[in-house]
C-alpha cells in the first residue's frame, strides 16, 4: 500500500473518481491538501476563484450542465463560511457538489486558534454546514479518508442529489499513512431504482380515466435523464406538459404539447392548463410555493379535486404539499418508462383539449410579443431575450440570474434540450449566475454559454467574470441594467405602495450605475453598451460569433422590466394596509391547500 499524506489521498481519489476541475481559494488551512493537486498522480486543473461562494457555484454550474459532480476547496474559518450560500443553493436545488474545507489541527481544537469557531463547542463550523449539506464528515485520522471519500461520492451519486461537506483538519492533511484507495465502482449501487409494479398499475388506471391530464416536469426529470420518456408519455397519451423553474429544458418548448411553465411567474397558458387538469402527473417536482402559486386553489393547481400521480426519488416529497392519489418512489426515468410501457399502444382522442391548448398558446404569444418585440428604449426585460434567441443555436446554454431576469427568461426564452437552461431555483441566490456560467462553459466548451442577469445580481460576484479569461471559459455576460433591485422594488410597491433600499441612486435621487462595459474592458474582456434598439441584434451576434468572452450592457426600463405575474405568491400584507389588498390577500390565502 502506498504511503500518502491526507492531502494526497484526497487529490488522488478525486482524480480517480472522475473530478475534472477543483475550484477554490487555497487559504492557509488547506495548503497541504491543495499542494497535492500539483503531483503528477493527482493533477487536476485548479480554478482560482475570487470568492469561496463562487467556487461552489462554479462546481454547481458544471454539475447542472453535465450531471457529473465536481469539487470546491476552501480554507478554515471565513473561507469555509463563505461556502454556505453555495451549499444552500445546491442543497435546495438538489445538485451534487463536494465541498472540502480545512479545519483546526486536531491537537489544537477548542483553543480558539485563528479562525476557529469555539464559543459553544470546539470547531463549530461543521454544525453550520450541516443545515446545507446532504451529508457531512469531519475526519480525525489519515486512515479514515479513503473510506469517507467513497461515502461522499456514494451520497452525491445515489438517491436525491445534494452537496456534501468534508472537513479535513490541517494536521490530517499533512500526516501520512499506508492506505489503500478504494474503487468507487465497487462502493455504489448498480443501476436505477425501479418503481413498484403495483404503483405503476394504479397510476395507469388513474391516467386512463383522465380527460384533462397534465404532466408537470421538475428538475428531477433532468437529473434522471427522463426527457425522452416524458416525451414518449406525452405523445402516446396526448398530454400537455408544463415545467417548473428547474424543469425548464426537460421538454422541447417548440413541441405542440408544451403548455408553458407554472407558478407565480409561470405563463398564463401553463397555469390555465395545470389548474384545470383532472389528473396531474408530477415527474421530479417538489411543488414549491413558487411553482404552485403558494398552493392557492385554482391558480396553478387544483389538487384536490385533481388527482396527483407523484413520482419522486425522495419519499419525503410524496404527499408533503399535496395528497397523492398514487405516490411512486423511484428514478423518474424508470417510473415514466414503466407507465408508458403499461399504457395501451393507441392513445385517446383529445382534439378538443389540445385545440384549447393551441388557442391559449396563441393568446399568450400575442401578449408576449408586445414586450419581446418592442423597440422601446431603454428595453423591456423580454426584448433582449428575443434577440438573443434569434442569434443563438438551439443547443446554446442560457444561465439566468435571479429576480426579474429569471422570470423573464422562464417566460420568454424557449429552450429545446436538457441542461440548456440553468438557474438557481429554490434558493434564488443572487451572485450564482456568473460563476455557474463559468462552470457550465468549462463543462461544455463547445456549446455557447450566455449568462443573462440583472445589474444587482451582476454586482454580487462581478469579479468572477475574470475567470472567463483566466480559466479559458469564454462566456457572454448580458447585463440588464435598470439601476437597482427592481424585482424587489416591484414587490414592495405592490404590497405597500412604497419601496426602500431597492434603487441605486445618487444623493439627489437620480439613478446611479457603474459603467458595466468599462468594467468588462478593465477585466480584459471585449465589452459593449447597447445604445439603441437597432444595435441590439448586431451586438449580440458579434459577441456570439467571436467565440470570446464578452460583456454586453443592456439598458432596461425600471418600470417595464419584470415578467408577467399570472400566478400568486403569499406576501402577507402589513396590518396598517387596510384597502382592497388586505381583503384580496386573505381571500386568496383562504384557498391555500397545503394544510
Amino acid at each position: 500500500m502506498p504511503v500518502l499524506t491526507g492531502g494526497q489521498i484526497v487529490a488522488r481519489t478525486l482524480r480517480n473518481y472522475g473530478v475534472d476541475v477543483v475550484a477554490g481559494i487555497p487559504g492557509h488551512g488547506i495548503w497541504s491538501l491543495t499542494d497535492a493537486f500539483l503531483d503528477d498522480e493527482s493533477r487536476i486543473p485548479f480554478i482560482q476563484t475570487f470568492h469561496e461562494q463562487s467556487a461552489v457555484h462554479l462546481a454547481d454550474g458544471y454539475y447542472r450542465a453535465t450531471g457529473r459532480p465536481q469539487a470546491a476547496v476552501t480554507s478554515i474559518g471565513a473561507g469555509a463560511s463563505n461556502t454556505v450560500i453555495g451549499m444552500g443553493t445546491a442543497f435546495t436545488d438538489s445538485t451534487s457538489v463536494l465541498v472540502v474545507t480545512g479545519g483546526p489541527p486536531t491537537h489544537m481544537r477548542g483553543h480558539g486558534l485563528l479562525q476557529e469557531l469555539d464559543r459553544y463547542t470546539a470547531n463549530d463550523f461543521p454544525k453550520v454546514a450541516e443545515a446545507v449539506s446532504k451529508r457531512h464528515w469531519v475526519v480525525t485520522r489519515v486512515e479514515e479518508l479513503p473510506f469517507v471519500l467513497h461515502r461522499c461520492f456514494n451520497s452525491m451519486l445515489t438517491g436525491r442529489p445534494g452537496p456534501v461537506h468534508l472537513e479535513v483538519p490541517m494536521d490530517v492533511q499533512a500526516e501520512a499513512a499506508d492506505v489503500q484507495l478504494h474503487d468507487l465502482e465497487r462502493r455504489i449501487p448498480v443501476g436505477r431504482q425501479h418503481p413498484d409494479p403495483e404503483a405503476v398499475e394504479r397510476a395507469v388506471d388513474v391516467l386512463r380515466a383522465a380527460t384533462r391530464p397534465v404532466i408537470v416536469v421538475g428538475g428531477g426529470a433532468i437529473t434522471s435523464e427522463a426527457s425522452d420518456q416524458v416525451l414518449a408519455l406525452a405523445e402516446r397519451w396526448q398530454i400537455p406538459v408544463v415545467t417548473t423553474w428547474n424543469g425548464k429544458s426537460a421538454f422541447p418548448e417548440d413541441h405542440e404539447l408544451f403548455a408553458g411553465s407554472v407558478g407565480q411567474t409561470g405563463t398564463m397558458t401553463g397555469n390555465a392548463i395545470a389548474s384545470s387538469a383532472d389528473v396531474v402527473i408530477s415527474v421530479g417536482c417538489r411543488f414549491t410555493d413558487w411553482s404552485a402559486s403558494s398552493y392557492a386553489k385554482g391558480i396553478s393547481f387544483s389538487i384536490p379535486p385533481a388527482k396527483l400521480i407523484h413520482i419522486d426519488i425522495d419519499p419525503h416529497e410524496i404527499g408533503k404539499n399535496y395528497p397523492a392519489e398514487v405516490g411512486i418512489v423511484a428514478d423518474a426515468q424508470r417510473a415514466v418508462a414503466a407507465i408508458v410501457d403499461s399504457l395501451p399502444s393507441k392513445g385517446v382522442d383529445r382534439s378538443e383539449y389540445l385545440a384549447e391548448l393551441a388557442s391559449l398558446k396563441q393568446d399568450w404569444e400575442e401578449k408576449l410579443a408586445g414586450r419581446r418585440d418592442s423597440d422601446r428604449f431603454p428595453f423591456t426585460s423580454q426584448r433582449p431575450l428575443g434577440a438573443l434567441r434569434s442569434v443563438l443555436p438551439r443547443d446554446a446554454i442560457i444561465v439566468a440570474g435571479s429576480g426579474n431576469t429569471q422570470g423573464a427568461v422562464k417566460q420568454t426564452f424557449p429552450v429545446y434540450s436538457p441542461r440548456t437552461h440553468l438557474t438557481s431555483g429554490g434558493f434564488s441566490s443572487m451572485g450564482w449566475a456568473i460563476p455557474a456560467a463559468i462552470g457550465a462553459k468549462l463543462a461544455r466548451p463547445d456549446s455557447p454559454v450566455v449568462c443573462v442577469l440583472g445589474d444587482g445580481d451582476f454586482l454580487m460576484t462581478s469579479q468572477e467574470i475574470a475567470l472567463s479569461v483566466t480559466a479559458g471559459a469564454p462566456v457572454i455576460f448580458v447585463v440588464q441594467n435598470n439601476a437597482g433591485y427592481m424585482s424587489i422594488r416591484g414587490g414592495q410597491r405592490k404590497q405597500t405602495s412604497r419601496h426602500i433600499g431597492t434603487e441605486f441612486s445618487h444623493p439627489d435621487g437620480s439613478p446611479y450605475s457603474p459603467d458595466f462595459a468599462a468594467m468588462g474592458r478593465a477585466f480584459g474582456i471585449e465589452s459593449w453598451k447597447v445604445d439603441d434598439a437597432a444595435s441590439l441584434e448586431p451586438t449580440l451576434r458579434k459577441a456570439v460569433q467571436s467565440g470570446a468572452p464578452a460583456v454586453i450592457e443592456v439598458p432596461t426600463d425600471r418600470d417595464a422590466a419584470g415578467p408577467w405575474v399570472p400566478g400568486w405568491w403569499d406576501f402577507p400584507i402589513p396590518a396598517y394596509i387596510t384597502d382592497e389588498r388586505q381583503d384580496e390577500y386573505h381571500r386568496t390565502r383562504a384557498t391555500e391547500q397545503h394544510l
